[in-house]
């Protein structure tokens, strides 16, 4: 034995005690070594050990590795756990800087007001005032009167703007925030005026109407009357809700257009078309006060809109979070498409025990389902599968959760039936695993599999039993061996399945143990084929087959007449 790979044993631990070999002991440290070259550490430490030892050494390798297998499983269970514990959390974290994000955007909103307020401009007689002195008359009427007050405004709005109604129709809650009428529309290549336009921000639209002038009467315009400065109306052209513009200051576009008054300039952009208004007033006072309203409208809009937003938004995570985590779904075309391609989709909520659970509680579930088929916990494994089948049937009204939720439990239906099945192979010769194996795929809903796996199981182990017969010239004894072994196999395993399925699923035992017969029936024929037929021989070998198939009898099966020698032709 070399003394580099076994250093860190003790030598008089490793001598053979008197009239006992001397144990080979498995060096840990060396087989953790990366650059370890298995063929010349086999070599060197069991080059002169016996047979025993070889073995003892063997017996000691293969414990080592179902520990490490032990423990490498239950490491990936538990970071799985931990795993899962984290993305409770982090969603949990997630919900509450929302509630900090919302809080802090009203601060911020509260104060804009209090500075506004202290450095609010003279009002002038217009549909602003009466927006003002509504917003001021609110604080002090009940909900009644703020909405008459709201519809008076809606009322002047339509009568001032011809074709507002079209776009601004009667709406509870909705109300004049800003009017203003000294604006001019910009070409924009040269950034000369269009036209005059005003501008009347509500609370969940912005408008802008076009200044086109009246006919008048002549004998008005010659003498100058008056009344010749009423002969402009408004006529309502554009109308965007807030949440669908973005308005910008091109104040900061760069001193190169100061010439044309980009400083009183906004910008309003609307998906891919993008608008140019200019204040004609000489100071920024128009355009601040547009700005600052429009950015206080919008986010009071978007702080109204977050719940509805947030659960739509929140469905939509939950879905697409529920679909990218298995890989079992991208054979599932149709029902990936389907995931895409629908934008509004509500938060989806099943009904557990008399209470609202959402697929994140799915998700965990499956979660568990997936923990106890790797640590092998079959009854609990079934159980969770019975329990998800049942609330994606309860799903009726969803088709597409439904479909998600069965085609991630049924490939972890499929996954646990492979693990039942092996087992069910390995032990199918032991009454009591078997009835609990194959009960297990019955509620899985594999009955088929579970018959066609457990009675291939027994045809392979009557072949087997059948060729460890070995014929060692006496011809009676080798028929009694094959025969013994043909019929009490068949006998046991009709009595298995009796025990484990229904008699509506009896006629594939009795098929199947008819092709064991048959199968008996050609070895039989072929051991007999120099035998003449009816010598004290072959009487004896056909009566000792008769004798058990016999056996039969016991669980329900008379085979005595399909018991026969082929001849030759047949």
């Amino acid at each position: 034995m070399p003394n580099g790979h076994l250093q860190h044993q003790n030598p008089v631990s490793n001598l053979p005690a008197p009239g006992q070999a001397r144990n080979i002991n498995v060096d840990v440290s060396a087989l953790k070594d990366p650059n370890l070259d298995a063929e010349k550490y086999i070599t060197s430490v069991l080059s002169d050990a016996s047979d025993q030892q070889l073995r003892d050494y063997q017996a000691s390798l293969r414990k080592l590795k179902n520990r490490a297998s032990t423990d490498l499983q239950q490491n990936v269970i538990q970071n799985r756990t931990q795993f899962i514990k984290i993305s409770k959390e982090a969603e949990k974290l997630n919900e509450e800087m929302r509630s900090l994000r919302s809080l802090m955007s009203e601060l911020n909103t509260s104060v804009s007001n209090f500075s506004s307020i202290n450095s609010m401009p003279e009002a002038r007689p217009s549909v602003e005032n009466l927006a003002t002195r509504s917003r001021k008359q609110a604080n002090r009427s009940s909900v009644a009167n703020l909405e008459q007050i709201y519809n008076n405004q809606l009322q002047t709005l339509w009568k001032e703007v011809e074709g507002s109604q079209k776009y601004l129709p009667a709406v509870p809650g909705r109300h004049v925030l800003l009017e203003q009428r000294r604006w001019a529309e910009l070409d924009a290549a040269t950034w000369k005026p269009k036209k005059k336009v005003s501008l009347v921000l509500l609370n969940d639209h912005l408008m802008v109407a076009v200044e086109k002038a009246k006919r008048t009467q002549p004998n008005l315009a010659v003498h100058g009357d008056t009344r010749q400065k009423e002969s402009i109306k408004l006529v309502a052209e554009k109308c965007w809700p807030l949440q669908d513009i973005d308005m910008l200051d091109l104040s900061s576009m760069g001193s190169a257009r100061d010439k044309h008054g980009m400083q009183h300039a906004i910008s309003v952009r609307s998906g891919q078309e993008s608008f140019t208004y200019r204040s004609e007033r000489a100071s920024s006072a128009d355009k601040d006060m547009m700005l600052r309203d429009f950015r206080q409208a919008y986010e009071e809009l978007r702080r109204l809109l977050r719940p509805d937003t947030e659960s739509n938004a929140k469905g939509k995570e939950a879905m697409d979070f529920y679909a990218a985590r298995d890989p079992t779904l991208s054979k599932k075309t149709d029902l990936l498409r389907s995931l895409s391609n629908s934008n509004d989709r509500p938060e989806i909520l099943v009904d557990v025990d008399g209470k609202q659970r959402n697929l994140r509680w799915v998700e965990g579930q499956i979660d568990e389902l997936d923990i106890d088929i790797a640590l092998q916990r079959f009854e609990d494994a079934v159980r969770h599968i019975e329990q998800l089948r049942k609330i994606a049937k309860g799903l009726r009204g969803n088709a597409m959760a439904q479909d998600l939720i069965s085609t991630k439990v049924d490939g972890r239906a499929n996954k646990l039936a492979d693990l039942v099945v092996n087992r069910l192979v390995n032990a199918h010769s032991f009454s009591n695993a078997t009835q609990t194996n194959i009960a297990w795929l019955v509620r899985l809903g594999f009955d088929n599999r579970a018959r066609e796996s457990f009675l291939k199981a027994r045809s392979d182990n009557i072949t087997k039993r059948a060729r460890q017969c070995i014929f060692e010239g006496d011809l009676r004894d080798y028929i009694f061996q094959v025969s013994f072994v043909y019929f009490t196999l068949i006998k046991n395993t009709v009595s298995i399945y009796q025990q484990c399925f229904p008699p509506l699923m009896m006629s594939a035992c009795v098929k199947w143990a008819k092709e064991q017969l048959d199968g008996f029936n050609v070895i039989l024929s072929r051991q007999l084929s120099s035998i003449q037929k009816g010598s004290p021989t072959w009487n004896e070998c056909m009566d000792q087959a008769k004798e058990h198939v016999m056996m039969l009898n016991d669980v329900g099966l008379d085979f005595k007449d399909l018991l026969r020698v082929k001849e030759d032709g047949e």
